[in-house]
């Protein structure tokens, strides 16, 4: 059944995305072609006014197809054929809707959300041995971890487990003062929780009440937060933390959300976490698509201006044909490495 809702949660993402192109487009009036859901044979198909509307056999993919993206028509509604700025608000439109949509999942999780983890030390458990004066109190407001900006109880978590080491850089505000502990050790210990010894670093924080306001601004920072994440990852990827072979496509996605639902306390709460975490992938997809790599949006993008000061520096149109080549190129190294995590994720979900 989780794999089932995990198919089916990829695959709306992949749809608003396109569907952000396809709105954007067609509000600036040009010509969509084609929009399709899902990759491979035709299932089903029906003729717009002007768009083919189809549902393709694969779930893992689609496409908004619209005229003159390779700025070979005529047609004056053609994409090629739009100002700079209306081909920038399409390409970017699809990344904007997978953040929206995001954001909007969120705010959903956390509607009925009655108040969220802060940064302020309440308490520490029995045996805590990282206070005192030259280490944590109560009172202190935790701000920056390793550099990175805290708002929330899950911001302090993440950034303590992210760490390659137990000595991490925490700035903190105590009373008018900010500090910062640097290279400060903390490690999780096992410490007694209502009668039960559990594996924690042993600081408790205070609690926000949940208004409307704090649950929208919640939403926000939760999103930043996803967004952080990539930029995090990236940098794990260049430092070494993390390896090519970590990387997941569409089948380790859909793995992942299958392994969350089944580990779930209930249906109810497997939905959740699965909601969860398809906000976190579709804001990743969003950020991902935006980047300034040929054949994504974001290369697609910065190639608009490329051109633009090529032109007016030389006083030359462009032939488009060389941006083709380029995207072409690099499209083709990006599906060597989607068969690359195809394979790596098939080859990890048999192993487990």
């Amino acid at each position: 059944m989780y794999i089932v809702i995990a198919i089916i949660a990829f695959g709306i993402l992949i749809v608003v995305h396109e569907l952000g192109h396809f709105t954007a487009a067609k509000l600036l009036g040009v010509r969509v072609n084609e929009f399709a859901i899902g990759m491979g044979p035709k299932l089903l198909k029906k003729q717009g006014k002007e768009t083919l509307y189809t549902l393709r056999a694969l779930p893992f993919g689609g496409f908004c197809a619209m005229e003159g993206e390779d700025g070979d028509s005529a047609d004056e509604r053609s994409f090629a054929a739009q100002k700079r700025w209306r081909r920038i608000v399409i390409l970017a439109a699809g990344g904007l809707a997978n953040l929206l949509a995001g954001f909007i999942i969120i705010v959903v999780i956390v509607s009925g959300a009655k108040s969220f983890g802060g940064t302020t030390i309440t308490d520490f458990a029995e045996g805590f041995p990282y206070g005192g004066e030259g280490g944590l109190q109560v009172g202190d407001t935790l701000l920056k971890v390793n550099g990175e900006r805290l708002w929330y109880r899950e911001d302090v978590l993440l950034f303590l487990e992210l760490s390659r080491s137990p000595q991490v850089d925490i700035t903190l505000k105590r009373g008018e003062e900010t500090i910062t502990l640097e290279r400060f050790t903390i490690e999780k210990h096992m410490y007694m929780t209502d009668g039960e010894e559990s594996l924690r670093y042993g600081f408790s924080v205070d609690l926000i009440e949940a208004t409307a306001l704090e649950k929208l601004k919640y939403s926000f920072y939760t999103a930043m937060n996803y967004i952080r994440l990539v930029r995090v990852s990236i940098a794990q990827l260049i430092n070494g933390a993390a390896g090519i072979r970590d990387l997941s496509g569409p089948v380790g996605i859909v793995d992942a959300m299958n392994d969350i639902g089944k580990r779930s306390g209930s249906i109810f709460g497997a939905l959740v976490n699965i909601a969860d975490f398809t906000a976190i992938i579709g804001i990743n997809m969003a950020v991902l698509n935006l980047l300034p790599i040929p054949a994504l949006d974001g290369g697609r993008i910065v190639f608009i201006f490329i051109t633009w000061i090529i032109e007016k520096t030389t006083r030359k149109k462009l032939n488009p044909k060389y941006e083709g080549y380029i995207h072409t190129a690099v499209l083709a190294l990006l599906m060597g490495l989607m068969v690359f995590t195809l394979v790596n994720d098939v080859i990890r979900i048999v192993n487990n």
